[in-house]
């Protein structure tokens, strides 16, 4: 499995506002993507899947921006690359004429499933 760049992007923005959660203002998608070097037009695109999963606050507006919706301890990594990149399997078995008789998937369940443990342990308020 390779995270995509949108996953890559969205936890670099989320660290972002994680580190400034307790300033409880609101950050434009023009200093996000400044601060963070993440092309303004990708990071508009998913801030706002972000803000449609509850994991972000957007007020729009002159003033408006984004801020975490919660306590950076309250959102894990796997929430936001479930989000971001819809799935962590490494191989798609359901594709395979063999995926009932397949001995290897076994596998890929169980990479799948640490990788999982994995995001879910860690938590944004670890990334800052």
């Amino acid at each position: 499995m390779q995270i995509s760049k949108k996953t890559q992007y969205g936890l670099r923005a989320m660290i972002f506002l994680a580190r400034k959660f307790k300033d409880k203002k609101d950050y434009s998608l023009k200093e996000i993507s400044k601060s963070e070097d993440i092309p303004f037009d990708f990071l508009e695109k998913i801030l706002s899947d972000l803000e449609k999963k509850g994991l972000v606050v957007a007020k729009k507006g002159a003033y408006g921006g984004y801020k975490l919706a919660k306590n950076p301890r309250s959102i894990n990594a796997g929430q936001i690359v479930e989000v971001l990149e819809k799935t962590t399997t490494p191989v798609n078995c359901f594709l395979c004429g063999k995926a009932k008789k397949c001995a290897s998937k076994n596998v890929w369940k169980k990479i799948e499933m640490n990788i999982n443990k994995t995001l879910k342990a860690i938590k944004l308020s670890d990334l800052i």
